[in-house]
């Protein structure tokens, strides 16, 4: 079923049921944006995009509060006649019986949290855009290291999950083993998560499975990591051609977004932990404006000018 669940937002959001006998898990929603109903509780349904979470905040309750019985009775019912996916109080207001009321006859959430309206539609907004984005599930290994995330990839049985392992005993952290699952957040941003049922599961073969957070600690192990870096384990070939400058960047693709991908041979002896290490700093200074592959470059064309400024002279 497409959408997610009001039940899983109200858990992740940290959020009071008003109406605790309703069942939550069949109520979704479908889009992540949301809407204060000001207008509509003035009685004006024009463009009401009732698919949106609606966020009653102080402005709406202090309005509804001002009019009489009868008139707030009647557009409470009309407000709730549309389909709602849920309906949530900021500011720790509580709303009235006859809200709950109408609320329970046709069959509406209505949630509530202690925080400011603007802040939680902030946090809303982000959450229900994590959780309604595009998602593909891959397998590799997903670390962050100093704070990039390292994506590692390659044929099973290659050593992804070893490397993994030697880069928590380095002191970074693991998001997740065997299976990445990604999300397309927005253009430039792609969130890497476990699957729940192997979250901080490593497997290693001849070894068999562990469980790095009991082991490690806390401390080595994150729940969602941006996928900033690719690396590809494949076997060393000699006939093999391989990019020893880096002057220009590769790329994969994941969900239309580009990621930077780099093709890492592999031969016995070679330390993956350290190479690993190497490239998530590497990218990071590149992304901070400087690459070595470039002052290399540009030494070198120093150098040739003044030789061929001496040769003429």
């Amino acid at each position: 079923m497409e959408g997610v669940g009001v039940a899983k937002i109200a858990q992740i959001m940290d959020l009071c049921n008003f109406l605790p006998d309703m069942e939550l898990k069949g109520h979704r929603i479908m889009i992540s944006d949301v809407n204060r109903p000001a207008l509509q509780l003035s009685g004006y349904f024009k463009h009401f995009e009732q698919s949106r979470v609606q966020i009653i905040g102080t402005v709406e309750y202090t309005y509804l509060q001002q009019l009489d019985e009868e008139k707030r009775e009647k557009i409470y019912r009309e407000f709730m006649g549309y389909d709602i996916p849920c309906v949530i109080f900021c500011r720790d207001l509580q709303p009235d019986e006859s809200f709950l009321k109408i609320a329970e006859e046709k069959n509406i959430p209505v949630l509530g949290t202690k925080r400011s309206t603007s802040e939680f539609m902030a946090e809303l907004i982000y959450c229900l855009n994590e959780q309604l984005a595009p998602c593909i599930t891959i397998h590799g290994v997903l670390v962050d290291v100093y704070g990039e995330g390292l994506l590692i990839m390659g044929e099973s049985g290659i050593g992804k999950s070893e490397a993994a392992l030697e880069l928590i005993k380095r002191g970074h952290r693991l998001v997740t083993d065997d299976v990445v699952e990604i999300r397309k957040i927005n253009e430039h941003t792609l969130i890497g998560t476990s699957p729940d049922i192997t979250r901080y599961f490593i497997e290693l073969r001849g070894i068999g499975i562990i469980d790095v957070k009991t082991l490690f600690g806390v401390e080595c192990v994150k729940e969602k990591q941006q996928i900033d870096l690719v690396i590809k384990l494949e076997d060393w070939k000699k006939e093999n051609e391989y990019d020893r400058l880096g002057l220009e960047e590769e790329y994969t693709e994941f969900l239309g977004n580009k990621v930077v991908c780099h093709s890492l041979p592999i031969r016995p002896g070679r330390n993956l932990a350290v190479i690993c290490e190497a490239a998530a700093v590497n990218h990071r200074q590149k992304k901070m404006g400087y690459n070595a592959a470039q002052e290399l470059y540009r030494r070198v064309q120093e150098n040739l000018t003044k030789k061929s400024s001496d040769d003429d002279e």
